[in-house]
């Protein structure tokens, strides 16, 4: 399914600079705040009912997420207000236990991962178009906030190529980016670095906006199946 609207708490609580140039996103429990992580907000969709299952889970003398999925949909959403000329490489790990028969990234009956990182960004009314601004004006009615001007979604697919770039079955709004595919190195931890900036230029052809959000999700709503992901520590920073 598509993200049309990510909800979340502006501020980074919880964040960690490793380096001055480092914005450190790492999966800690929450206490007693009945968040699931520390600084990170449950993201739901109205029309879905089932949620997908997130806890910390130690690993490695650290923590890292766990998601379990049983068609259903939600994910987990963090706040940000960060420069993509600045903050442009993203790097973080994940693990499948699984990946999906019937997932297919062009369908929409098949728009389900078992795990992947989306990359929002600022929607702007001074840049919009007309019919844009009547658009997510009418959003922000309904939610109290505009939605993301545009979503790169880095996913791990069952059958596209790696590399594979291709619109959402959903909306062009979001761009679907296959960084791992099918079922090689299931069950193993694998690290991920992704040029956000470059992504984005090449994908939209324009000069991104403000990365407004960082969201993980495992989500099998649309092909009914059962998935399980863990997701380590994201971080944002300059290149190098």
């Amino acid at each position: 399914m598509f993200l049309c609207l990510l909800v979340g708490v502006p501020g980074l609580v919880g964040l960690a600079a490793a380096a001055p140039d480092d914005i450190v996103l790492r999966f800690e429990p929450a206490g007693e705040s009945g968040a699931v992580a520390l600084g990170w907000e449950a993201l739901t969709f109205k029309k879905i009912e089932r949620r997908t299952r997130y806890a910390v889970v130690a690993d490695g003398g650290g923590h890292v997420l766990r998601a379990e999925s049983e068609a259903s949909a939600s994910g987990l959403y963090r706040s940000l207000d960060l420069d993509p000329r600045v903050y442009r490489v993203l790097t973080w790990r994940w693990k499948i236990d699984n990946v999906l028969v019937k997932g297919d990234a062009q369908r929409k009956q098949g728009d389900d991962y078992p795990a992947r990182i989306y990359v929002a960004f600022r929607y702007d009314p001074a840049t919009a178009t007309t019919w844009e601004r009547l658009r997510y004006g009418a959003i922000k009615l309904l939610y109290g906030r505009y939605p993301p001007r545009h979503v790169i979604n880095y996913i791990w697919d069952n059958r596209l190529p790696v590399g594979t770039a291709i619109d959402n079955a959903y909306t062009d709004r979001a761009k679907m980016i296959v960084v791992e595919s099918g079922a090689a190195l299931v069950g193993r931890w694998v690290a991920e670095e992704r040029d956000v900036y470059a992504d984005y230029k090449r994908l939209f052809a324009a000069e991104p906006p403000a990365i407004e959000g960082i969201a993980v999700m495992t989500d099998t709503d649309d092909t009914g199946e059962r998935a399980v992901a863990h997701y380590g520590t994201i971080t944002l920073r300059a290149a190098r």
